[in-house]
């Protein structure tokens, strides 16, 4: 399905034109008319430049293209949705601290009635579905789809993708998350060996895309009409398109990558900052094109792999991997400054003093057997380098 609708490159920042808009507009009307609906149309639609234009427009498509039934929407949530859950708690925090996410100039009134609403959704979905583990970042998602479609529609939409694109990030271990994450090097190694062979120099892993991929890049991008443009895109594709995307950025970022000194806390701190002007339709149509011509069935042998390679290179892994993931992370995050944006964090950099092999090896392990929405960090890991592994969300 996907192979008949690859979207052009276009020129950066563009927008398809008015005549063209219209002509999309009545392609998805008709589309949406159909009986049944025409989802393939409306899947081309949402890869093809300036996706599903306007909120009205994905109110009518999301839906769709997640097989989600508007006609029998499940109830708002009550408030019961908070009693005795395990993460309400820190529910509550994230949706706190997420006011950068609301659009600039809403009045503070309907914010904070927005948050509640936030809470309670994502409280729904999780106890509607006990197998599904919560993670940060979980609802950077989840008020992308509030903002856009509404509280009932958005705890439909949430629900469905996190049995469907999402899930993976919500297994009680990282595992597949991690599995996730290791497909970044193969595709770069297919399409630029030099970046790669640089990048594998260096140690740096693959932990600056973390929050990419688990907040479908809602968390590191300030203007919110591209997180829908990204979020048309992947919601029309393969649940692993995101990870095609972060290898887009990579490979457009390329020679600044290879400007850098060949050390893993500059790579890091270069990648881990996404720029705000990136080319975003040249970018989709790359990493749609990517994964045409790498399957990831193709790449899963590579991706395996890499992952043996980095599990034996990883000094804490087995101290590591019985711990739950997200609980330092917790800790830490509880003790910060409740508006400190991970994001920010992320980006700090390394002192000099600290570039050591132990600090590397830390950082791959963390890669290597967690790939995750947080750090599970030993003590040992800790004694190594407290200040860079808080660093880094």
């Amino acid at each position: 399905g996907l192979s008949r609708s690859a979207p052009t490159p276009v020129p950066r920042g563009g927008e398809p034109p008015g005549l063209q808009k219209k002509q999309k507009r009545l392609l998805i009307h008709q589309a949406l008319t159909r009986d049944p609906v025409d989802v393939e149309s409306l899947r081309a639609a949402a890869l093809s430049q300036g996706g599903l234009l306007t909120d009205e427009i994905r109110r009518k498509v999301w839906p769709k293209l997640l097989g989600v039934n508007v006609y029998s929407l499940p109830p708002k949530p009550g408030r019961e949705v908070r009693q005795n859950h395990k993460d309400c708690h820190q529910v509550l925090l994230d949706v706190r601290r997420s006011i950068r996410r609301f659009p600039p100039g809403m009045q503070e009134e309907q914010r904070q009635a927005l948050q509640e609403q936030l809470t309670d959704i994502i409280l729904h979905v999780l106890k509607t579905h006990p197998d599904l583990h919560y993670y940060q970042g979980y609802h950077d998602i989840a008020v992308t789809l509030l903002l856009v479609s509404g509280e009932r529609m958005a705890v439909a939409l949430l629900e469905r993708l996190s049995t469907l694109h999402l899930r993976d990030f919500m297994d009680p271990t990282m595992d597949s998350t991690k599995h996730i994450l290791n497909y970044l090097m193969p595709i770069l190694q297919q399409e630029s060996p030099r970046l790669h062979d640089f990048m594998q120099r260096a140690e740096v892993g693959t932990i600056f895309a973390l929050s990419w991929l688990i907040t479908w890049y809602g968390h590191v991008l300030a203007n919110f009409q591209h997180i829908l443009r990204l979020y048309d895109f992947f919601l029309a594709s393969h649940p692993l398109m995101a990870v095609y995307f972060a290898a887009a950025i990579v490979l457009f970022r390329e020679e600044e990558v290879l400007a850098c000194d060949c050390d893993m806390p500059s790579i890091h701190q270069l990648l881990s900052q996404i720029p705000q002007d990136l080319p975003y339709e040249t970018l989709i149509a790359r990493a749609h094109q990517l994964f045409q011509r790498l399957p990831h069935a193709q790449l899963a042998k590579q991706a395996a792999l890499q992952l043996q390679k980095r599990e034996e290179t990883a000094a804490f892994q087995q101290a590591a991997s019985c711990q739950r993931p997200d609980a330092i992370l917790r800790q830490q995050q509880q003790q910060r400054h409740l508006t400190t944006s991970k994001a920010e964090e992320a980006g700090e950099l390394l002192p000099a003093a600290e570039h050591s092999p132990l600090v590397k090896a830390a950082v791959w392990g963390i890669s290597a057997t967690l790939g995750a929405a947080a750090l599970a960090v030993t003590q040992t890991a800790l004694e190594w380098a407290p200040e860079f592994l808080l660093q880094l969300f």
